[in-house]
């Protein structure tokens, strides 16, 4: 009973930080509209590394460990930055329902990664998965057909970025905390915004408006990171894993309701395959 339990409460907190992940590309994108999306993702980026910082002092930690010179975390640090920079970029440049979808491709380059770098055995069954997903990604991006959209590429590189990120979590000594992590990930998403910024240049003062939807995307990161953070501490990994997959429909739901976006047939059946080959994927760890 105490394990049913642990998963319902986990697969909860999968849930609420996807959710909180998906108002976050909405509100990020909503923000772009007046400002540059340098700017909006350098602010984002402090503002959660002030956060994480004040509870890392009031926790009693300190900001830095010296695991942050490794080079698993250096190699981290550099994947956050190329995730969250391209990602940034996609959801202000491109749909995002198509975004969303193919930063669902997460979890098969992780596997992938994990076979490379950490020497992991993997059977015909999740390779087999492992193609059809990235089958998948083809769907949606269409590439040598009327419908490809060359922008979309952002999408697939900040997907390997985040996976790069994820691999090197995994490598990330036990000494190091969540919320140091978190101060380091918000740090990275600073310097993201800061390069972005550096090449499109163009800073303009925020309006009321502006500060508020600023305000809204901290507090929502802050809470979407946290409560991952419980999620993937709560329950067996293989039952709450797959309620990551709840992000796209928040996601497509969000883009159609405050964006206008009709995702097209081959979007949302390359959608499904991505999903699918996950669930298979997961099922046969």
């Amino acid at each position: 009973m105490d394990k049913m339990q642990d998963n319902l409460k986990g697969a909860a907190w999968m849930v609420a930080a996807m959710a909180g992940f998906a108002v976050e590309d909405m509100l990020i994108k909503l923000a772009a509209q007046n400002m540059p999306v340098g700017q909006v993702v350098l602010i984002f980026g402090l503002g959660g590394m002030v956060v994480f910082a004040a509870l890392a002092v009031r926790a009693g930690q300190g900001l830095w460990h010296p695991a942050m010179r490794s080079p698993a975390m250096v190699a981290r640090s550099v994947s956050e930055v190329v995730g969250r920079l391209f990602f940034a970029l996609a959801i202000t440049l491109t749909p995002l329902s198509s975004a969303s979808a193919i930063l669902q491709a997460t979890p098969l380059v992780v596997a992938l990664g994990a076979v490379l770098f950490f020497g992991e055995r993997v059977g015909w069954r999740r390779w087999s998965a492992i193609v059809v997903g990235f089958v998948g990604v083809l769907m949606i991006l269409r590439p040598g057909l009327d419908g490809f959209e060359a922008l979309s590429v952002l999408a697939v590189i900040a997907t390997l970025g985040f996976a790069g990120r994820d691999l090197g979590s995994r490598a990330a000594p036990p000494g190091m905390s969540n919320l140091q992590l978190g101060v380091l990930g918000f740090a990275m998403l600073a310097i993201s915004g800061a390069v972005i910024l550096a090449v499109s240049g163009g800073v303009v003062m925020p309006t009321g408006r502006d500060g508020a939807v600023l305000a809204a995307i901290m507090a929502v990161g802050v809470f979407a990171y946290n409560a991952l953070t419980k999620a993937m501490r709560t329950g067996e990994i293989s039952v709450v894993a797959p309620f990551r997959y709840s992000r796209l429909i928040i996601a497509m739901g969000l883009a159609v309701a405050v964006f206008g976006e009709r995702p097209d047939l081959w979007t949302l059946a390359g959608s499904l395959v991505i999903v699918a080959s996950g669930l298979v994927l997961i099922k046969r760890s």
